[in-house]
């Protein structure tokens, strides 16, 4: 392989060592937030919603925030493949126009062009991606406590200021400014208005979770995408606590979760808040791989910890992964030898058609990430899997 690089937690390695790797042993897909780097994860999208797990039948959750939860929404609805590639072209033609002097638009031009965006993509189709009969999907938004409950000119600056602090400290303490909430889908299996266990634990975050509803689709899943100071916070989505929504990705980056059996965050947060050590795991029985697409080897926790190294390494969490990610070699060969990133919407902003034609050469010359995935588990080869 010279696109595709392979990785595995101790206990998926294992897995794949002695059965290899089929669709049915797939429980878990996040999908992380990161802007336009996600857009290289188009093809193996499509071809693992279009031909790969449709090969087998069992419940797979799906988790994202910003880009990733607009992905995994896509997943859910008929005719996937289509839908990822109007993804793909919706996104690599955004275009906002600054205001006359000003090198960014504003926050409220994005919101608001965004917001149509959504509901040129969705609108009608709500009920049908609720309804799916094998995915449930779980949109990751950031909740605002305190000074950042709600959009302020001072104080949401300060409020980030208080979380930055409180994050370098300790990650648990990034909680007392804000909240990880998950607008999950419908479990049909259960009484009406339920929602879809979480197939992550929360014991490691301050957790709410929301059933996820036509009402509150589109504001979870701009508030998902809702990166501060470049969008406005998303303000009281139906059905969820009062409060500011920002981008799933404060919280979880790149979905850094206990990943093991599915459980109900409402039910067990009291009980879960309790559980902290070794001990406090034996309830979360593994279930199932979690099969990662992502831009890079590392998995951060929190967009605050980008720049605090230590953090980035592999922990327990992480045992039943096999993440996927570009060879960074085939990262040099892209245009600028770099992933397409958030950067270049301020780099192109008086010439976005530069910025799409550099884009689409990115994502054309991902298509050999897919074509080597597939490869690949028609015939694994455990000896390229490195260690996650």
């Amino acid at each position: 392989m010279k696109a595709l690089r392979i990785y595995a937690g101790p206990q998926a390695l294992q897995h794949l060592r002695e059965q290899g790797l089929h669709p049915q042993d797939v429980q878990t897909i996040p999908a992380a937030a990161g802007g336009p780097k996600g857009l290289i994860l188009g093809p193996l999208d499509r071809f693992l919603f279009g031909e790969w797990l449709p090969q087998s039948r069992q419940t797979v959750h799906l988790v994202g925030a910003s880009i990733g939860a607009w992905r995994m929404a896509s997943a859910c609805l008929q005719g996937s493949v289509a839908a990822f590639e109007r993804l793909e072209h919706d996104y690599i033609h955004q275009h906002y126009e600054p205001a006359p002097g000003r090198k960014r638009p504003t926050p409220q031009h994005v919101s608001e062009r965004f917001s149509q965006t959504l509901q040129d993509f969705y609108g009608g189709r709500v009920d049908e991606l609720l309804a799916h009969p094998r995915y449930r999907l779980h949109i990751v938004t950031s909740r605002g406590r305190h000074l950042l409950a709600r959009e302020h000119r001072w104080a949401t600056p300060l409020g980030y200021l208080g979380a930055f602090v409180s994050n370098m400290a300790q990650r648990k303490a990034l909680g007392a400014w804000l909240e990880r909430v998950v607008f999950s889908s419908p479990d049909p299996a259960q009484p009406t208005g339920t929602c879809a266990a979480l197939p992550f634990g929360t014991q490691d975050f301050r957790t709410r979770q929301v059933l996820l509803t036509q009402a509150n689709f589109m504001p979870s899943l701009q508030a998902s995408c809702s990166i501060p100071f470049v969008l406005q916070a998303v303000p009281h989505i139906a059905g969820a606590p009062s409060g500011a929504y920002w981008d799933g990705g404060i919280t979880d980056y790149h979905m850094h979760l206990h990943y093991r059996c599915p459980q109900n965050a409402i039910k067990t947060i009291a009980a879960s808040a309790m559980d902290t050590g070794a001990e406090g795991q034996k309830h979360l029985n593994p279930a199932g791989l979690v099969l990662y697409p992502h831009f890079q080897q590392t998995v951060v926790p929190g967009w605050l910890d980008k720049h605090l190294r230590w953090r980035h390494r592999a922990t327990p969490a992480l045992d039943h992964m096999v993440l996927l990610s570009p060879h960074p070699d085939w990262v040099r060969s892209l245009p600028h030898a770099k992933l397409p990133d958030r950067n270049d919407f301020v780099h192109y902003a008086h010439d976005p058609a530069q910025r799409m034609r550099l884009w689409r050469t990115a994502v054309s010359a991902s298509e050999q990430l897919a074509e080597e995935f597939g490869a690949w588990v028609e015939r694994p080869d455990v000896g390229v899997v490195g260690l996650l």
